[in-house]
C-alpha cells in the first residue's frame, strides 16, 4: 500500500466520526490510533515470545524488563495478552480491554498516549458508540515496517497532521518541514565529514530543538544509514506541541533510539538538555512568532547569566523569536577542542537585516560574524513551506570551519531552483528535486563564486563586508541672526550646540575610514557638520538580495515611442470607425 492510499484509508475513519466529532477534532482520534496500530504491528511477531518470557522471569523473581526488551527486539514492549485484533473480538468489553492493553506498554509508550490524551478520546468514542468501529477499521490495515517502512510512515503522519491543521485553521508548518528541505540541510551539515562518518563504529550526536514529528532527526538518520550502516547517530530533540511530541517519540521508539533524549516543553524557557553539546544540529523554528509567553524567563537568563547563558549577545524584538533559537543552537555547539559542531537552521528574511546598529538583532549578527561562525546562507524559492509563501533561508554555522572558509561567508541564491508540484499542499506549490539538492550541495562544497544561466548564484564575502559604523551627523543650532548657539556648560561649553531637527545618520562600511567618508560624502553638502563620536555604533546586516541583483537596462526610448505611436494610431482608427 503506497503512502497516498494508506493516508486515504486512515482518513476514511473520519467518515465514522462525522456528526459526533467536529472536523477540527478528527486528529485527536486518528493520530493516536494510527500510532497504536503501528506499535501493535511492530510487536506482533514477538508477542507470544514476550508473554512466555514474562511468565518465566516472573516465576524466577527477576525484573523482567531487560529480558522483555531483548525478546521484543525493540526499545519497548507490551505485556498484555491482547493486541488490537483480539480486542475487536470482544466487542462488549473493548473499552476496558483497550485500557488494559495500553497500560501494559512500557513506560515510554504510555507517556506517548498520555500526551495524546488518549483516555479522554476512548471515553468519548465509547459514549458515542464508535469505539469498536474505529478500532475495527484500524485492524484492517497492516502498518508493520516490512509493509510500510519508517520513511513512508513519517510521510503518512505528516500528511495527516497537515490535513488536520487545515481543518482546524492551525499552522501545519509549525509541526514539520518539507522532506526535501531537510535533505538539503542534512547534505549541507554532513558534506565535508564523509571521511569521518564512513569510519566503522563512529558515533555522532544530532539535536533538533524544535523537533516537531521528528522529520529532521529521521532524515539525518537515513542519510547516515545510507552512507555508513556501521555508524551510529544518537538523536536528541525537544518539542512543545503534545501531539507532535507524541508522534516524534513513537517514531524514535520504533527506530530503536533512546526516547528519554526527546524532551517535552518550551526550549527557550526550559532547555530539556541543559548540560549537553552536540556534533550536529538542525532546526526550523516557527517564523515570526512572538516570544511574549517566555519573555520573563528569557530576559532573566540574558540579564543574570550574560554570555554564560544562551542569550548573551542580545535579544531580538518580542514579535519574532526565531533568532533566540539561533542563539540557543550556538550555545549547544560542541566545543572545538572536543571536535566542534556544524548546524543548519531555516529562517525567514527578517534575521538578515531587521534592527539597526546596537539593536538586539544586529548584535546577534555581530556576534555570529565576529566569531566567524557563519559558513553560508542559502536562499530558497518562495512557496516552499506548507504555511507560508515567503522567502526563506538556510543558515549554516560551524565553529570548526576548514582553513579555506575562515573569515569568509558564502551566499548562495537558489531561489530559481524549483519544480512545480503536481498538487499544491497548503501554501506549498514548489519543491526541490534531487538534482536541485545535489547542485546546491555542490556549490556549497566547492566554495567558489559561480554563475548560472548568466546570473550570479554563489558569492563569497569577508565577514567584515557585512559590518558598518552608524555615525551621527550633527549641525549647529542657529540663533535669530543665523549664528551658532554655543553651549554654556559641560562638554559642550564654548562649542556649537547641535540642532536635533537637523540631526542625520550615515552607515559607513567597516572597511572604510570614517573621517575620509565624512569629508567625501558629507562636508561638501554641509560644511558646518560634525560627527558625534560618542553616538557611533557598530552594526551588521546581510543584504542578501542586493548581492544578487542583476540590473536590466530599460528599452531604448525610440522603441517605446514607436510602440506608443502604434497604440495611439490604433485607438485613433477605432474612434474614426465609430464616428463613421
Amino acid at each position: 500500500m503506497n503512502q497516498q492510499s494508506l493516508s486515504a484509508f486512515i482518513w476514511s475513519v473520519a467518515d465514522l466520526l462525522r456528526g459526533d466529532y467536529k472536523q477540527s477534532d478528527y486528529g485527536k482520534v486518528i493520530l493516536p490510533f494510527t500510532v497504536l496500530r503501528r506499535l501493535d504491528c511492530v510487536l506482533e511477531p514477538s508477542k507470544a515470545a514476550v508473554l512466555a518470557e514474562l511468565e518465566r522471569r516472573t516465576k524466577e523473581g527477576l525484573n523482567p524488563e531487560p529480558f522483555l526488551l531483548r525478546v521484543a527486539g525493540q526499545s519497548f514492549y507490551n505485556t498484555s495478552p491482547f493486541d488490537l485484533r483480539t480486542l475487536v473480538g470482544d466487542q462488549d468489553h473493548i473499552r476496558e480491554n483497550l485500557y488494559r492493553y495500553v497500560q501494559a506498554f512500557s513506560p515510554a509508550v504510555r507517556d506517548v498516549f498520555e500526551r495524546f490524551e488518549f483516555h479522554a478520546q476512548v471515553e468519548r468514542l465509547a459514549k458515542a458508540g464508535l469505539l469498536y468501529q474505529v478500532a475495527e477499521r484500524f485492524v484492517q490495515i497492516d502498518l508493520h515496517p516490512e509493509a510500510v517502512d519508517n520513511h513512508q510512515m513519517g510521510l503518512v503522519f505528516e500528511e495527516l497532521i497537515r490535513k488536520f491543521a487545515e481543518l482546524s485553521n492551525e499552522t501545519a508548518g509549525e509541526h514539520f518541514t518539507p522532506r526535501e528541505v531537510i535533505r538539503l540541510m542534512v547534505n549541507l551539515i554532513f558534506i565535508e565529514d564523509d571521511a569521518v562518518l564512513s569510519q566503522p563504529g563512529v558515533v555522532r550526536t544530532l539535536y533538533d530543538p524544535t523537533a516537531g514529528t521528528g522529520g529532521m532527526l529521521s532524515v539525518a538518520g537515513e542519510y547516515l544509514e545510507e552512507h555508513n550502516p556501521q555508524a551510529r547517530l544518537t538523536v536528541y530533540g525537544q518539542e512543545l506541541n503534545p501531539e507532535s511530541y507524541a508522534i516524534c517519540k513513537a517514531d524514535m521508539l520504533i527506530k530503536g533510539q533512546d526516547v528519554s533524549n526527546i524532551a517535552f516543553g518550551n526550549t527557550l524557557s526550559d532547555d530539556g538538555h541543559p548540560a549537553r553539546r552536540f556534533d550536529y544540529m538542525l532546526s526550523n523554528p516557527p517564523f515570526g512568532v512572538e516570544w511574549k509567553k517566555v519573555e520573563k524567563e528569557v530576559r532573566r537568563e540574558h540579564e543574570q547569566q550574560g554570555f554564560a547563558g544562551r542569550f548573551g549577545p542580545g535579544l531580538p524584538r518580542v514579535s519574532d523569536g526565531s533568532m533566540l533559537f539561533l542563539l540557543h543552537l550556538i550555545a549547544k555547539m560542541r566545543p572545538v577542542a572536543e571536535g566542534g559542531c556544524r548546524f543548519a537552521i531555516v529562517l525567514n528574511g527578517s534575521p538578515l537585516f531587521t534592527g539597526g546598529a546596537g539593536s538586539g538583532e544586529s548584535e546577534i549578527r555581530r556576534y555570529v560574524l565576529e566569531n566567524d561562525l557563519l559558513e553560508a546562507i542559502v536562499g530558497l524559492p518562495t512557496d516552499m513551506f506548507y504555511n507560508t509563501g515567503i522567502s526563506t533561508y538556510v543558515w549554516v554555522l560551524s565553529n570548526r570551519k576548514p582553513a579555506h572558509r575562515k573569515g569568509k561567508v558564502q551566499l548562495i541564491d537558489a531561489s530559481h531552483l524549483w519544480q512545480k508540484m503536481r498538487k499544491s499542499l497548503g501554501s506549498k506549490r514548489k519543491e526541490l528535486s534531487d538534482a536541485h539538492i545535489d547542485q546546491i550541495t555542490r556549490w556549497f562544497g566547492e566554495f567558489v563564486e559561480a554563475e548560472h544561466e548568466g546570473r550570479p548564484i554563489s558569492r563569497i564575502f569577508d565577514n567584515r563586508a557585512f559590518g558598518y559604523r552608524s555615525i551621527v551627523i550633527e549641525r549647529p543650532l542657529l540663533d535669530e541672526a543665523g549664528k551658532p548657539v554655543l553651549g554654556q556648560k559641560g562638554k559642550l561649553k564654548g562649542k556649537p550646540q547641535p540642532d536635533s531637527s537637523k540631526r542625520d545618520s550615515e552607515n559607513v562600511p567597516l572597511g572604510e575610514d570614517v573621517e575620509a567618508y565624512f569629508r567625501r560624502e558629507v562636508l561638501p553638502h554641509a560644511p558646518d557638520a560634525w560627527i558625534d563620536h560618542d553616538k557611533t555604533r557598530v552594526g551588521y546586516e546581510i543584504p542578501f538580495n542586493r548581492h544578487f541583483y542583476v540590473f536590466t537596462p530599460p528599452r531604448p526610448l525610440e522603441t517605446i515611442d514607436a510602440e506608443l505611436k502604434q497604440v495611439t494610431d490604433r485607438i485613433k482608427a477605432m474612434i474614426e470607425g465609430l464616428s463613421g
